[in-house]
């Protein structure tokens, strides 16, 4: 799919398609389309369609007119019109057609344009079946219409949504496929792509670096762990954005065994590692003056005859020991080490992002992503860029009320603090093993899959860490 600006009046476009755009104030120069719109009783409801024909004055087969709601037009009233219009675009299967300029309360044209093609390239994303080739989306090239020249929104927007495609496909992939090895596997595929630097470290190599809290987890599975790092440098030596994702590529809960229904689903307890290494992909695309890490431990957590247990202590690679109370919470065992591990970057800022709370579903439900952070500018600056990327998230608190119910009488910690405010516990946890440095936990247990018929993974946050990340360019 490619993506052009042009000025040019929506009447003279020649290809398959046109695409307007009505609020409840709109009142079309064009009478035709004012008159057609008039006879089918049409309401500009956001989300809300009407296909037209061979419409007098138009050199386009198909004028499709999308409805935007109420004046002056919210962000997210586009987003829903533009999915809503990738329907009837499949259904008809366009190939070339034409979207109409619009003004968006509180964003500029380029957000605008980069906007447009993120969500319509992300529109066409397919689940895509072992053993069947890959589909391609029927639309081949999309002009929008532009007064300025805005190219490079239209490159980050694609980028963005190329990032979005990899993280939702490898979210999607069976556990049978998508192992810890696959996960590495991906990551040097992208190095090799992009020339980008990737190491991985096996069993032994983290052995040798006391990771005993991450071993923890996957010593109960044939499956052996790996620990990705992958490096975009695009700004000499200054001090890289790291993210380090959760990579559980398929998570049973060991000996503290999930219940059997929807434990397919635990295939997506790896969409963290997914979501940074498409946030990389989307970054060595658009080649930002910027440096970037990301750090993905791998593994799979089964129950063995030699898994982990309820009561056991181990070292984590921080030294600090920790008393595993429940092996169903693991994905923190393995970002602790982890966490620990990435000092060796020097980091400007470590975000970490995780499926890591069936708490976080309840609290936030399926809209926003739990924040937690040890610095609160850098809070700010997620927030910030969650509004413009349209990826939200909400911030919790991490105070030492809750930070005390991780108490053991057997190590320094327990994994778990009880039912009480379990996603934040869970973010005091690991904002043990981040003092040296400043700090945001992202958790997309909510965020990053849906279920029901439209199972599936979302491709959440890449647009909001790639938005952070480009925000922090101009800082």
């Amino acid at each position: 799919m490619e993506f052009s600006l042009i000025n040019e009046t929506i009447q003279h476009f020649e290809g398959d398609s046109v695409i307007v755009f009505c609020n409840s104030n709109t009142v079309f120069d064009d009478k035709n389309i004012q008159t057609l719109i008039e006879l089918n009783h049409f309401e500009s409801k956001s989300g809300k369609v009407l296909s037209l024909s061979l419409v007098a004055g138009f050199k386009s087969r198909q004028v499709i007119v999308a409805g935007l709601g109420d004046a002056p037009v919210n962000a997210k009233d586009y987003v829903k019109a533009l999915n809503s219009v990738s329907v009837v675009l499949a259904e008809i299967k366009a190939k070339n057609l034409m979207i109409q300029s619009v003004e968006i309360k509180g964003f500029d044209e380029s957000w605008v344009h980069k906007t447009t093609a993120k969500v319509m390239h992300n529109a066409t994303y397919e689940v895509q079946k072992i053993g069947d080739d890959k589909k391609n989306s029927s639309i081949e090239h999309i002009t929008i219409q532009s007064t300025m020249d805005h190219t490079q929104a239209l490159i980050q927007g694609q980028a963005i949504a190329d990032g979005m495609s990899l993280t939702r496909h490898l979210g999607d992939l069976p556990p049978n496929v998508c192992t810890p090895s696959y996960l590495a596997d991906a990551a040097m595929s992208l190095a090799e792509e992009f020339n980008l630097e990737c190491e991985v470290l096996e069993e032994a190599d983290m052995d040798k670096l006391g990771m005993g809290s991450l071993l923890s987890v996957s010593k109960g599975s044939i499956e052996l762990p790996k620990l990705i790092s992958l490096s975009y440098q695009g700004n000499g030596n200054e001090k890289p954005i790291v993210l380090v994702g959760k990579g559980v590529t398929f998570d049973s809960g060991g000996i503290s065994l999930k219940p059997g229904a929807g434990m397919d689903e635990m295939k997506y307890d790896m969409c963290g590692a997914a979501c940074v290494l498409g946030t990389m992909r989307a970054i060595a695309q658009i080649k930002p003056n910027i440096n970037l890490v990301v750090v993905v431990p791998a593994v799979e957590n089964m129950p063995a005859h030699n898994a982990s247990k309820p009561g056991d202590v181990v070292k984590s690679m921080s030294g600090q020991t920790i008393e595993i109370l429940n092996t169903d919470a693991e994905g923190r065992l393995i970002l602790c080490d982890a966490l620990t591990y990435v000092k060796k970057f020097n980091p400007k800022v470590v975000i970490d992002v995780a499926t890591l709370t069936g708490a976080v579903i309840i609290a936030l439900g399926k809209h926003n992503s739990g924040l937690m952070s040890n610095d609160q500018d850098l809070a700010d600056d997620i927030i910030n860029a969650s509004k413009t990327a349209l990826d939200g998230v909400w911030q919790l608190p991490i105070e030492d009320e809750y930070d005390e119910l991780l108490k053991s009488n057997f190590a320094d910690m327990a994994n778990i603090g009880g039912r009480e405010a379990g996603s934040i516990t869970a973010g005091c946890f690991l904002s043990r093993f981040t003092q040296d440095y400043r700090w945001a936990h992202l958790d997309i247990a909510g965020t990053a899959w849906l279920s029901g018929d439209k199972k599936g993974a979302t491709g959440r946050p890449v647009s909001l860490l790639t938005q952070f990340i480009l925000d922090k360019i101009s800082v």
